[in-house]
């Protein structure tokens, strides 16, 4: 309302953008499960009304920019199902704000989930971890712990079994310090090789917490005590064997990359739901299709799925399961290395 009566435009596009990015990318995707559970219990008609809500509040907001794609949404949404509303989008009031309807806590606590989900997701990538293998642990280290509502949501999207929360994570990460030449090169010329052992054999986590409590460190270089400050140092950060962190807005994040047989047992599975989903998909069989799984030319796939049948047949809607050749709609695939080949057909 701001920017619109102040004519700044592309301002108050901004914001309807990045309300609908949140909304699509975040709050849907979440919510999929609401979506898609049996029956109409009260939960699902939830979701769906705070989405529908949304979709028609966001299009009223966004009517003047984008008149045409606005209108098909309101007569979809509103038109199709209340005949006493206004016949356009563009007859009807401009939406008012809910004050009552703002919940400021919840927001604050969503914003910090949302940045310990992208610095989880900046670990797996340095990892090279993909999504769908499960790690065990994870350790945040943020201002105030969120609860388990929202600790569950983090490891479901991250694919993580336990999230915990701690004051330090000193042991699992620490620092590497080196002279900046622009600040020591003159003042230690023919000592800063010297100076560099120093710096290299420094306690990593000591260190930085006498510089960060006091903007300054003293090291003894050839018998002399010499006072470096916080300029005069590049500060990297070390990660410990089997761990990978990341630091942002305050929060560190830290993920255990150490995977027992079990989790990556776990990961083949999902790897296989995944591709078998997608030969669904590609096959042009209906999300409701009943199908039967064939495969061939890999004998510790078979094992794993046969170990983890029950499960990889309900998640991709499979009456039975066939060992002995792959038939109907087939296709190879290399799952975290191993080669195989899935088939599938419709009931």
């Amino acid at each position: 309302d701001e920017d619109l009566d102040n004519y700044k435009i592309p301002e108050t596009a901004k914001a309807l953008q990045s309300f609908v990015e949140d909304m699509s990318n975040w709050y849907v995707r979440r919510c999929r499960d609401r979506f898609w559970a049996k029956g109409m219990e009260q939960d699902k008609m939830n979701a769906y009304m705070t989405l529908y809500t949304a979709l028609v509040t966001i299009s009223k907001a966004a009517a003047p920019m984008i008149p045409f794609m606005t209108e098909s949404i309101y007569q979809n949404l509103v038109c199709n199902l209340d005949s006493k509303a206004p016949e356009s989008i563009h007859l009807c009031d401009f939406p008012k704000v809910k004050e009552e309807w703002i919940d400021k806590e919840l927001e604050t606590q969503m914003k910090q989930l949302l940045d310990i989900v992208v610095l989880g997701r900046a670990c797996r990538n340095t990892a090279n971890i993909k999504n769908r293998q499960p790690i065990g642990k994870m350790y945040v280290k943020a201002e105030g712990e969120l609860s388990d509502f929202y600790k569950e949501i983090i490891a479901d999207e991250l694919n993580v079994k336990e999230v915990v929360f701690t004051n330090d994570t000193k042991e699992f990460t620490t620092y590497q310090f080196k002279p900046q030449l622009r600040t020591l090169g003159r003042r230690f010329g023919s000592r800063l090789n010297e100076l560099k052992e120093v710096l290299a054999g420094l306690d990593g986590n000591a260190t930085m917490d006498a510089l960060n409590a006091s903007g300054e460190v003293t090291v003894t270089v050839g018998g002399v005590d010499e006072v470096l400050a916080t300029e005069d140092l590049l500060v990297e950060t070390a990660q410990m064997d089997g761990y990978v962190s990341e630091e942002d807005h305050g929060i560190t994040v830290v993920l255990d990359t150490n995977l027992t047989p079990e989790l990556i047992e776990e990961g083949f599975v999902r790897e296989v739901i995944s591709k078998i989903q997608t030969m669904r998909k590609d096959a042009g069989f209906e999300v409701m299709d009943h199908i039967r799984v064939s495969m061939q030319d890999n004998e510790k796939i078979a094992g794993i799925v046969q170990k983890n049948e029950e499960q990889i047949k309900s998640e991709v809607l499979a009456n039975e399961t066939k060992y002995d050749g792959a038939v109907g709609f087939t296709k190879e695939w290399n799952i975290n290395g191993e080669k195989v080949t899935f088939g599938v057909e419709k009931l």
